[in-house]
């Protein structure tokens, strides 16, 4: 009896994994193409998002730029104290705005002494600035910064030894001597 049960045994077993066969074959290769076409839609994705960030950028630069017409500029007028107020409204530095407008420091300074005035291309900045609210002008200027990298200078002074070693001096605080008995 054991070997009719074997045999009965393994010729069931026989077809059931032809049936599975036949079902799964025809689903092997539905998933294998839909992985596939999973696979190009990530690739597309990745693609088009990249463009995405790309534009948004542009955008943005063009949205920040500081550029005004002609006639606007032209119908400016900058007076020492209106260049002041302009640069406090935005609440920027003297250096701030040294860096939007492209110019030194000691360049603003003067402008706002009136010692001299800003030229064409300067003024079209001042123009545009006007425009701008604190928010965008402070993206501007840290936009602006992030090129250049800021170093830290070290708190103490650097005193150079005999044979040429450096090493810092550290500031001293002086502190309150405690009154002394007297006996």
């Amino acid at each position: 009896m054991g070997k009719v049960e074997n045999i009965i045994k393994s010729e069931i077993l026989r077809l059931a994994k032809r049936e599975v066969r036949g079902f799964f074959l025809p689903l092997r290769r539905e998933v294998r193409t839909m992985r596939l076409k999973l696979s190009t839609l990530s690739k597309n994705f990745v693609v088009v998002d990249r463009m995405a960030k790309e534009r948004m950028r542009q955008q943005e630069s063009k949205k920040l730029q500081l550029e005004a017409s002609a006639e606007e500029v032209k119908a400016s007028r900058f007076t020492p104290e209106r260049i002041r107020n302009l640069r406090r409204k935005l609440g920027i530095s003297q250096k701030g705005l040294a860096v939007l407008a492209g110019v030194t420091v000691g360049a603003v300074g003067l402008w706002e002494k009136g010692k001299f005035r800003p030229a064409a291309n300067k003024k079209a900045v001042l123009v545009a600035l006007r425009k701008l609210s604190k928010r965008e002008v402070q993206k501007i200027l840290a936009e602006k910064k992030g090129g250049e990298k800021e170093t830290r200078k070290p708190k103490g002074k650097a005193v150079k030894l005999a044979r040429g070693k450096e090493r810092s001096r550290k500031r001293v605080v002086s502190r309150p001597q405690k009154a002394r008995r007297r006996a």
